[in-house]
């Protein structure tokens, strides 16, 4: 039977069950898109017919036909195996998933009201179903006895590997406890849900209510032209036509913060920023940061864990806090010790201007960019022109050509969720299909902040034909302004680069099952595939590709290369120590045994103090706006961006010491890493691609912190011999 069939079959017994419930209508597949199968180019979402109100009787009905094909699996009378257990429980609820990643996706990239307060009445419903699979007691016993006979059913590795990840899923989330103890941690899970959801609304709408209006254009002095003109744009679309206005979102708020010449007004924007979720209003998360801080540690403990930490740790690389506070504590050292050399040059320069405060956090961007053209004569104003976003990616698209021979076709025949939104169709160098790939670029004030990677449909085996993903990379860069295109600053060229690597992670996934597809790896792996793409965008012979003048179509000159390389590691301090202060608050939040009984203000202030941060330098996010943690995957996590710094600069060197683009490198990497997915070990993966474990040597001396040129140290993160075992 085909995937259509199937589909098919599953939306007849949904409406099936539907009539025997009221509002028939709004469920039947026919008039609700989300249930319907897709008429669609590539099965994509169809957007342009999906509205709010379908959202909810859709994830109902999926919800229920789920329930039900968990019954048909805990009531089988056939003794348990892995077709009729494992694989079955792998392939139900196929149709929730499909419903639930087109409702969140848009939740996050294109939100309104409505679609928030569904949210909020979704995740509870949403948390239940998950518990009512993972507590069910017969369905654990069959998973149970599959586990215990493994040996005899003489499974291949990602067999294997699924069964393990089956078995660990519900025994981590309770499936041996007791009665009441299951009671609890469905309430817990319950409450979690609707926090997580709430903490990321309220930072949303702190992102979008506050606006700093400028009306005397003297005040903007020091601001680039386009800047200038993007606020005034701004302003217009506000009804403030006439005077200029800027945001917090980052493309807004932090340009403003690098060049405003009026550190008043830096001081009013900044603080804003800094304060966002802490100003005792109906937006405000501190309450929410403890919620979400004690009904973790409670639930871990629940699962016979120490702590939050100890819990999330045991199904990543780094498996103890201990592990992770070591690796922090390397780095940190060389990070504080050049912050302190950055700051100095700072206070320096603050001097000459006649100002005799300490260096404040809204002095440090708009110093370090007057030092950068000072020592470098590198103005970013200088280099924007040669980042068009149109170059930059098909700069991208070429760097993808020539490691893995993939071509990029846009399409223009299928649904988008928003007219900024482009479509691809991805095909590999014999012309086979390999997925889609959706773009989305540019801010608005129905997608929440940063940038991240999705997907629309994972890849997967069925019936021996491979099921293409559907992948979304969404951003938050500068827009267009007046007749220009939008012109990228290097961070953020550098984040398309990065999003796009972990897009190559879940277009190249070439495994059988879908929950150990693409990205789904440990957090501290995911990253891997992503922060080494980074590293292709700053070589000049990638730069002589893709960057090129947007009005005049020459490449970027020697000369900018060689200043953009003398300055690659130039504030590398401050960019270091703000990253490891959040991860280390994370840590501190996480790793609490006992509940958190105080304001989260000073137990930030006590976290940071603990760690020598110095006054100049505040976390990279702060409490009460930090997404990654209290409304992300990221919880105890967050330190993953620098392992996987580790990773991606040892990684990276074997293409150096090669070539750029060494078609045995690059098949090595492509296979080991980014079609493998979750189905092995991920220090087993990346010794199979480099041949021994990471250094953390090529980290340092990427940022600059090496100074004391130490031997090379292999990272804190080892494999045990027996974890070879689990290589097939």
């Amino acid at each position: 039977m085909n995937r259509k069939s199937l589909l098919f079959l599953s939306i007849t017994t949904s409406i099936l069950m539907s009539c025997q419930r009221e509002n028939k209508a709004e469920t039947i597949g026919e008039n609700n898109p989300l249930l319907a199968v897709y008429e669609t180019p590539y099965e994509v979402p169809p957007f342009d017919l999906i509205e709010n109100r379908h959202f909810k009787p859709a994830v109902m009905e999926a919800i229920a036909l789920q329930q039900n094909e968990i019954e048909a699996i805990a009531n089988n009378s056939s003794k348990a195996n892995f077709s009729n257990t494992i694989e079955a429980l792998e392939n139900s609820g196929n149709l929730l998933r499909r419903v639930t990643t087109v409702f969140y996706n848009l939740s996050s990239a294109n939100t309104n009201d409505t679609i928030q307060a569904l949210a909020q009445e979704i995740a509870p419903e949403l948390a239940k179903n998950n518990d009512n699979i993972y507590l069910n007691e017969k369905l654990f016993q069959r998973i149970q006895t599959v586990w215990d006979t493994q040996l005899e059913l003489k499974l291949n590795g990602e067999q294997t590997k699924l069964l393990e990840t089956k078995y660990k899923a519900f025994i981590r989330n309770g499936a041996a406890l007791n009665q009441s103890d299951k009671e609890r941690l469905r309430k817990i899970n319950e409450e979690l849900s609707v926090l997580s959801l709430k903490f990321g609304d309220n930072v949303l709408a702190e992102n979008n209510s506050y606006e700093l209006v400028v009306e005397h254009k003297k005040e903007l002095a020091g601001l680039p032209e386009e800047l200038i003109i993007a606020a005034a744009e701004e302003a217009e679309a506000r009804d403030k036509k006439g005077k200029w206005v800027f945001t917090l979102h980052n493309s807004s708020v932090m340009p403003f913060l690098q060049y405003a010449e009026n550190r008043e007004l830096r001081k009013k924007i900044w603080n804003t920023y800094q304060r966002r979720g802490d100003n005792g209003d109906k937006y405000d998360n501190r309450s929410n940061v403890v919620q979400l801080v004690n009904l973790r540690m409670e639930k871990a403990k629940l699962l016979g864990h120490k702590s939050h930490a100890d819990y999330i740790l045991e199904e990543r690389m780094a498996k103890t806090p201990e592990n992770v506070y070591k690796l922090l504590d390397q780095i940190w050292e060389p990070a504080l010790k050049k912050a302190k050399e950055e700051e100095a040059d700072i206070k320096k320069m603050m001097v000459a201007d006649g100002i005799k405060d300490n260096v404040q956090p809204y002095d440090w961007r708009y110093y370090t960019e007057k030092i950068r053209k000072q020592r470098y004569d590198l103005d970013e104003q200088e280099l924007k022109p040669y980042f068009s976003l149109e170059n930059v990616r098909e700069g991208i698209f070429m760097v993808a050509k020539n490691l893995y021979g993939l071509e990029f076709k846009q399409l223009t025949n299928v649904p988008v969720y928003h007219k900024d939104v482009t479509a691809w169709e991805v095909i590999d160098n014999m012309g086979n299909h390999i997925g889609v790939l959706y773009m989305d670029f540019f801010p608005r004030s129905s997608k929440r902040g940063g940038a991240w990677m999705t997907s629309y449909r994972k890849e997967k085996m069925e019936g021996g034909t491979r099921v293409a993903p559907i992948i979304s990379i969404v951003c938050n860069f500068s827009k267009p302004v007046g007749n220009n295109p939008a012109l990228l600053t290097f961070d953020e060229t550098t984040t398309f680069f990065h999003e796009f690597g972990h897009a190559l992670h879940g277009l190249l996934s070439n495994v059988t099952y879908e929950s150990l597809s693409g990205t789904s790896v440990y957090t501290d792996f995911v990253e891997l595939p992503s922060q080494i793409m980074e590293n292709w965008a700053a070589e000049p012979e990638v730069l002589k590709m893709y960057a090129k003048h947007y009005k005049t179509g020459e490449v970027i000159p020697d000369e900018l290369i060689e200043k953009l390389q003398q300055a690659a590691t130039f504030d590398q301090g401050f960019a270091t120590l703000e990253y490891l202060a959040a991860s280390y608050l994370d840590m501190d939040y996480h790793s609490l045994t006992e509940p958190l009984n105080q304001n989260v203000v000073p137990f930030e202030e006590e976290s940071m103090k603990k760690i020598g941060l110095p006054n100049a330098i505040i976390p990279r996010y702060r409490s009460t706006y930090f997404n990654h943690i209290f409304s992300g995957g990221y919880s105890a996590g967050y330190y993953s961006y620098i392992w996987s710094g580790v990773l991606d600069t040892d990684a990276f060197e074997a293409f150096k010491n090669t070539s750029l683009f060494d078609e045995k490198t690059a098949r090595s990497f492509k296979m080991n890493i980014l079609e493998r997915g979750g189905t092995a070990d991920p220090m087993i993966l990346y010794k199979q691609f480099r041949g021994a474990e990471p250094s953390i040597e090529p980290l340092l001396r990427k940022r600059g912190l090496d100074g004391n040129k130490q031997p090379a140290k292999k990272a804190v993160f080892n494999v045990k011999p027996e974890d070879d075992l689990n290589e097939f």
